[in-house]
């Protein structure tokens, strides 16, 4: 028999991140930090919404690019949040979780052999949908001294004359790092200069503890060149709706709906219903559980202070990045070790691109009470490890 699968799929690898959740899923009493899940349930309110578009019925399908009154509501909140101004009829497109908007993305731009510009680490999805569109990744390496940010040297250095399309992934899920507006102005220039699109992958735009989050878009010149994504799933804990959007240039979004016509025809109605509500009356939601997060990011960061672990301070997401270069291991096998003795998951770095080694992924999208039991383990670990170096 003939081989029934594509060459091209066979060589993406897998989630690097889900051989430690299998793992834990078969270990008793063990404590995971490595979903990136909020712990918090979706607000009643937008559940009760959710529950009533099912009491009246509405279980049909949607316009493939979604339901008028989300999109109206998704453009309200640009407006508000980053005074962008999009028209909800062309410009806005409603997807199964900000993943798929990636994908679609990045099929509808991608001709054989345009370049991809991926600063890593980041999410896993950006490299294979790009492969998988017919894309070519080119990885940027961002640098611990630098925050994990992008800079204007290391994108120019980058850029060929097959670039066509940035990634840019702030809030960053790994790192937590963020671009501020005077980061962002200086990569402006570039992207401009040499005439680039930006994939900006904005999820966790409103899980930012420093500062409001800045779009690129919003800068001058960028909107007609920017596809933002974001969703619904960490801002609102509503991973499990699967629910997201992309906004951009009528061009781009009008051939991005047409591949999600004839590949998924439109996003869970139920969802969209209910995230009407989550952006009409959500944001008090948003800001405790925000208030909270960062709570357990500062715990974090004193904990790792008092275990002299190096860590960065993130900004953004849910996430830290510490440094174990000090104990001369890989980061997965320090994973591997500390899931193994202590019952503790972490997700190496290099889960999310090859300059995340040594380091680990850290969530802190859990109750401060697991955070607590976890430290303790580590700290324990910790210590260990540099016995065994004396």
């Amino acid at each position: 028999m003939r081989d029934p699968l594509s060459q091209q799929i066979r060589d993406i690898k897998p989630s690097g991140i889900r051989k430690f959740f299998d793992i834990v899923n078969e270990m008793e009493d063990a404590i995971s930090l490595g979903v990136g899940e909020p712990d918090f349930d979706t607000p009643w309110h937008i559940r009760d919404e959710g529950i009533y578009s099912l009491e009246k019925g509405r279980t049909f399908y949607t316009s493939n690019s979604g339901l008028k009154e989300l999109k109206v509501e998704i453009c309200n909140y640009l407006k508000r949040t980053q005074n962008l101004t999009y028209d909800f009829a062309k410009d806005v497109i409603v997807t199964v979780g900000g993943s798929e908007a990636i994908d679609i993305a990045m099929r509808a731009m991608l001709d054989p052999g345009d370049e991809v510009l991926i600063p890593q680490p980041s999410y896993v999805s950006y490299e294979p949908c790009c492969i998988l569109a017919g894309g070519k990744p080119v990885i940027i390496n961002l640098k611990h001294e630098n925050e994990f940010r992008l800079t204007a040297a290391e994108l120019e250095e980058a850029i060929t004359d097959k670039t066509k399309l940035l990634v840019l992934p702030y809030p960053n899920n790994p790192t937590g790092a963020i671009m501020e507006k005077k980061d962002l102005e200086e990569i402006r220039e570039v992207i401009i200069k040499h005439d680039l699109f930006v994939l900006s992958d904005e999820i966790y735009a409103e899980l930012t503890y420093k500062e409001k989050h800045v779009s690129i878009a919003s800068l001058p010149g960028m909107q007609e060149r920017t596809i933002l994504i974001n969703g619904f799933s960490k801002a609102y804990a509503m991973t499990g709706w699967r629910l997201g959007y992309a906004v951009g240039p009528s061009e781009i979004i009008s051939q991005m709906t047409k591949i999600h016509q004839f590949a998924i025809m439109c996003a869970p109605t139920t969802s969209q219903y209910a995230a009407v509500e989550a952006l009409k009356n959500g944001d008090a939601d948003v800001a405790k559980m925000r208030e909270a997060y960062n709570m357990r990011r500062r715990y974090l960061m004193h904990a790792f202070s008092e275990m002299g672990l190096e860590c960065f301070e993130p900004y953004g997401a849910f996430y830290v990045f510490p440094c174990i270069k000090e104990f001369g291991m890989t980061s997965d096998e320090f994973a591997t070790r500390f899931l193994q003795e202590e019952k503790v998951a972490v997700v190496p770095g290099t889960a999310f691109g090859d300059c995340g080694e040594g380091f680990l992924r850290i969530s802190y999208a859990y109750s401060l009470d697991n955070l607590k039991i976890a430290m303790e383990h580590m700290k324990r670990f910790v210590e260990k490890l540099r016995a065994e170096k004396k």
